[in-house]
């Protein structure tokens, strides 16, 4: 019968020679812990080169070798295509810096993904007449209409604010904001407002005065200050036509 110790000897044998790093020479390894020590940032082969402090030719074949055994792997920059990958440890996933982030997939903008979150947001917000990134991402998430961090929401909102798509406010906590906290940041579509205003309303709507309130945060509806009590907001209600 084979003994325990024995036993665990050739286990530790078998492990050994199933191990990525078996065969590793010294220069293998100087080349891994360079390439590791920049974590999810990556380093070019120059890099390596330089930091490394051995041959290049051993570099080379290091690099060569670290792939063939996945112990490291080659990731392509988005903003530098075409010229030479950077090299990062298998057990990291690269940075934003070099993909590009979530709306980049296999180092190309994802225009398909962008323009279907961006017209889903659309639907939520006509559906809801308003609501906060968070509600939106909520909204989809208990419906698994699309698949986005409430960070790709918030992003999303960002652009189509700029491009006129959709208004950023901030509730008042009545009417239609009555379930969202007073001073929270909401959004309502752009052409929700031109449509249900005539023209000359759009001037006193856009200047509403809680958008500006430097005591927004403090204001609920049976507070000390509330809606009910402020004579900016009264007087923001009774304007003229």
């Amino acid at each position: 019968m084979i003994r325990s110790s024995e036993a665990a000897a050739m286990k530790r044998r078998r492990l050994n020679v199933d191990s990525p790093t078996q065969g590793l020479v010294d220069a293998d390894y100087i080349v891994l812990n360079v390439v590791k020590s920049k974590k999810n940032q990556g380093i070019l082969k120059a890099g390596v080169k330089k930091e490394a402090n051995i041959a290049p030719i051993v570099v080379d074949k290091s690099l060569k070798l670290l792939v063939k055994k996945n112990l490291i792997k080659q990731v392509t920059n988005i903003q530098s295509k075409g010229r030479n990958p950077y090299y990062i440890a298998v057990e990291f996933e690269p940075s934003d810096e070099l993909t590009g982030g979530a709306w980049y997939s296999e180092g190309n903008l994802d225009k398909e993904f962008i323009t279907v979150l961006r017209d889903t947001c659309l639907k939520v917000i006509q559906m809801l007449k308003v609501a906060t990134a968070e509600g939106i991402h909520d909204f989809l998430k208990k419906r698994k209409v699309v698949e986005c961090t409430s960070q790709q929401i918030a992003e999303i909102l960002k652009s189509m604010v700029l491009d006129n798509t959709v208004i950023e406010v901030k509730s008042i906590g009545l009417g239609e904001y009555h379930s969202i906290p007073v001073g929270s940041v909401c959004y309502r579509t752009a052409s929700g407002v031109a449509l249900e205003a005539d023209p000359k309303t759009i001037a006193p709507m856009a200047s509403i005065p809680c958008g500006a309130c430097s005591r927004i945060n403090q204001c609920t509806p049976n507070g000390v200050i509330s809606p009910q009590t402020c004579v900016y907001y009264t007087k923001w209600l009774n304007f003229e036509f």
